[in-house]
């Protein structure tokens, strides 16, 4: 049985220099009394009435003997790092792994799962929906029978430009000088110095001086003759074509652009393909402005009663000229530097890299970092450490996650690809915390109503309240995420557990920098709540004695429709 304790409660915040109990919230002086630490104001009016109550309780958990009848939906893998490592020693920074011919099978998805792979991400511009949909059930049943919690995401294809064909089925050398035919014509087999492109009308516009650029500078071509829809090129940069290489047209140092729409009509199919398969993301490609993302989202809501996040890539010019607001459209952002470097010049990537990540954390919405974070490794066993600055550097901006695309999907060594990503991430992660990064970041209010506002606060509040504090964990009870995702927008230094009776949030909760979610029956009764998962977690010795949490809520009791519950709290195990 849980029970209050004033010295305690005294003994904790002595040690905290930090904390002044003369300091006001919500312009309420806050105080000491029976044993908590409380703000209240119960008079607050916003489109009706609300009332909010802050405290923070210090309580030393009593043993129970009882047995518990609660399924705590624990991750194997962070359940093992947790008892291996402990609270402070767990990876906060999420990974993604695109999954392809190299790593598709039932025992190489396990080993990739078994290394850390929080997200599996499918890429539609290549292999057949028969062979996606193997893949996703591959998933599923190793979450169901081996207790992982692998969300799955589908990233569409895009209106691009790309090769259906290039004569032979791997990479082709284009050499110097030599001519080639860029055709839309559909033909059988192969034909040397033919590509097939996949859009009929790809050559619409294109003027002979333009600059066609492969796969964002692989090889390079000059339009020296058109004949009809077929345009004549001449390779002045030497280089390879890949497999479904992308065409970009330059004229003037420009880049020209076709009006192509964000989702074409196979994309559609995708999407749909994507809501039968029960998918947990969907990442946008190529997208322009926030329209189309509001498009897919109401679209989304119409045909599906799950919550599929929608993720918009940011890979244009146009992209980053509207980013506020396809930020704010987005349930996150996906930094696909491949194409981006297309169109912006090579030096700015890295601050461009660094300013769409500040942004996506104070707009509260998660980051993938993606493309040739470890390039060589798809050929090599070991990274460049260029590559290894570059990931580290990645986690120092505190992105929410990084993503291997060829790496995993076609390389050599996708599994020792993912293990560099875990240990440098876990480095600089250790490093950050060392160096007190935390404290030198700053957020903006994002909500507009008083409810949202409080959260915030109390999010912000409790996030400073555990580093000062040195609790060992965030525990917080949440229905859809939202508190868990505010927490996480602080980067605190403990992990955040989030409890959330929702599947659907849990698994959105896998791309959250820091978030460990967890998947439990809750009840109105926030005490039970409390009990049972500690008593549970400490049964099965991932919690020990001495070791402190603290506790945050935002659900609201059943009958309680007006009013609004938020709590804090810090419990010390025994």
């Amino acid at each position: 049985m849980a029970f209050s304790s004033d010295s305690m409660l005294q003994k904790i915040f002595a040690k905290s220099p930090a904390f002044d109990s003369n300091k006001r919230v919500f312009g309420k002086p806050v105080s000491i009394s029976g044993g908590a630490i409380s703000c209240n104001e119960r008079n607050l009016k916003s489109k009706g009435k609300i009332a909010v109550k802050a405290a923070a309780e210090a309580d030393v958990m009593g043993l129970k003997n009882h047995e518990v009848n609660l399924d705590l939906g624990f991750d194997v893998v962070a359940e093992r790092e947790l008892r291996e490592k402990g609270f402070l020693g767990m990876r906060k920074t999420k990974l993604v792994c695109t999954i392809g011919p190299a790593c598709c099978s039932l025992e190489d998805l396990e080993r990739l799962a078994m290394r850390g792979m929080n997200v599996a991400r499918l890429n539609m511009c290549h292999n057949t929906r028969e062979w996606h949909r193997d893949v996703i059930r591959k998933i599923r049943k190793l979450n169901e029978l081996k207790g992982f919690s692998v969300s799955v995401m589908i990233d569409t294809e895009g209106s691009l430009i790309h090769v259906v064909d290039h004569g032979v089925p791997s990479s082709l050398k284009a050499e110097e000088g030599s001519v080639w035919v860029f055709t839309a014509q559909k033909f059988e087999g192969s034909r040397p110095f033919t590509v097939q492109a996949n859009y009929q009308a790809f050559s619409e516009g294109i003027m002979v001086g333009d600059e066609l650029v492969i796969d964002g500078g692989m090889a390079r071509f000059e339009v020296v003759e058109k004949m009809g829809n077929d345009l004549h090129c001449k390779c002045t940069d030497p280089g390879l074509f890949l497999p479904r290489a992308k065409l970009s047209f330059w004229r003037d140092g420009k880049l020209s652009y076709h009006g192509l729409p964000t989702l074409s009509p196979k994309d559609w199919a995708d999407v749909d393909f994507g809501i039968s398969e029960g998918v947990d993301f969907i990442a946008m490609s190529f997208v322009n402005d926030a329209d189309s993302v509001k498009d897919l989202k109401n679209y989304l809501f119409a045909k599906t009663s799950k919550s599929i996040r929608v993720l918009a890539k940011i890979e244009t010019l146009e992209s980053l000229q509207k980013l506020e607001e396809i930020v704010e459209a987005s349930d996150g952002i996906m930094v696909a530097r491949g194409d981006l470097g297309v169109e912006v010049p090579l030096e700015q990537i890295p601050t461009v890299q660094e300013d769409i990540t500040r942004l996506c954390r104070q707009m509260n919405k998660p980051v993938i970092i993606a493309s040739q974070l470890l390039e060589s490794m798809v050929e090599y066993p070991t990274p460049t450490r260029a590559e290894v600055a570059d990931v580290s550097e990645a986690v120092r901006q505190y992105a929410d996650a990084l993503m291997l695309s060829g790496e995993s999907a076609i390389g050599l060594h996708g599994q020792k690809a993912l293990s560099v990503l875990q240990m440098a991430s876990s480095r600089m992660e250790l490093w950050s915390r060392e160096e007190n990064r935390q404290s030198a970041l700053h957020n903006c209010q994002l909500g507009g109503s008083l409810s949202d506002c409080i959260a915030e606060e109390i999010c912000s509040c409790a996030v400073q309240m555990a580093n000062n504090l040195g609790v060992d964990a965030i525990f917080v009870y949440t229905k859809h995420g939202e508190m868990a995702s505010l927490l996480s927008r602080n980067r605190p230094y403990p992990p955040i557990f989030a409890f959330t009776s929702d599947s659907d949030a849990r698994m959105a909760l896998n791309l959250q920098w820091g978030v460990i979610p967890l998947l439990v029956d809750l009840a109105d009764d926030m005490e039970a709540n409390i009990s049972k998962t500690i008593d549970l977690m400490r049964t099965n010795g991932m919690v020990k004695e001495g070791e402190a949490v603290l506790v945050v809520s935002d659900l609201t009791a059943a009958h309680a429709t007006s009013t609004t519950f938020q709590s804090i709290q810090v419990k010390t195990i025994v």
